[in-house]
């Protein structure tokens, strides 16, 4: 029987030195971790899974479908938190995280494991339907765009039509009644622009989301950007799952990026780090 090739890390079992395969993101997460800062806990999908998938003419290989789940279900115990269960929702971000640094090139999904069930949980459970109702349509307005291939201004036309009947300028004073029309106006426009409903089985949201930051590796922007920068098309690129950080829950939640005073070369935090 031979051995199943690693293809993912948990955060604390990577270092800064690993960056070719966890990519600088997944790198530095891993360092950060391992260092004891209050990182949100995650793992790394690494650029030779990429390559692999690429190599499998954009097919997930089986033996990665196993370390997904599994690292998952690790994920689940040191939060707390099932992914798709309505009581407690485990919420995650799948990012890109490239070897050499490609910012805005490539693509990611936020407050991925929502559905109908767990946003209504998740309503429940911080007694603030519009902040959970705001989640969804956000992840429903990502995951349309990278997953789905619809054009922003799909949404972006609903979303300021929305905004007009509610007499309102801007995202934070809409209501959670307005968030939940918007949703069931974003699951119309999926089937009107993309020919298919927006998935509500969570594992699902995880896989299709996984393979298209995969792709996202050759789009036309992050080859034009690798080609006037000079990185190497075969790096690939790696793909973080991490628990979520929210920066939409009131007035005293933000994001931002972060450095250390002396930082160590290229060492640079996502918004759902701290």
């Amino acid at each position: 029987m031979t051995t199943m090739q690693k293809q993912v890390y948990l955060f604390q079992e990577g270092n800064a030195q690993m960056k070719a395969l966890l990519g600088g993101k997944g790198a530095n997460l891993a360092e950060m971790t391992r260092a004891g800062l209050p990182v949100p806990p995650g793992f790394t999908i690494t650029t030779e899974a990429c390559l692999d998938y690429f190599q499998q003419g954009n097919r997930i290989s089986e033996q990665l479908h196993v370390q997904i789940a599994k690292a998952m279900g690790q994920l689940e115990t040191a939060k707390g938190q099932k992914f798709g269960d309505a009581s407690q929702p485990l919420l995650v971000s799948v990012r890109s995280g490239s070897v050499s640094s490609m910012p805005g090139m490539m693509d990611t999904i936020l407050n991925l494991g929502l559905n109908d069930a767990t946003a209504k949980g998740l309503a429940e459970l911080t007694g603030d339907p519009r902040f959970a109702y705001d989640c969804y349509r956000r992840l429903m307005q990502m995951f349309g765009n990278v997953v789905l291939g619809i054009e922003p201004i799909h949404f972006d036309l609903l979303l300021n039509r929305l905004k007009k009947s509610e007499a309102v300028s801007h995202d934070q004073d809409v209501t959670g009644e307005g968030w939940m029309r918007l949703i069931e106006d974003y699951k119309k426009c999926m089937v009107l622009e993309a020919g298919r409903e927006f998935p509500q089985n969570v594992h699902e949201q995880l896989l299709l989301a996984i393979e298209a930051v995969f792709k996202s590796f050759n789009n036309p922007r992050a080859q034009i950007y690798r080609k006037i920068n000079r990185i190497p098309d075969d790096q690939g690129t790696a793909v973080n799952i991490q628990s979520m950080v929210f920066g939409n829950m009131g007035s005293d939640c933000g994001t931002g990026v972060v450095f250390t005073r002396d930082p160590p070369p290229a060492t640079m935090c996502s918004s759902e780090s701290f």
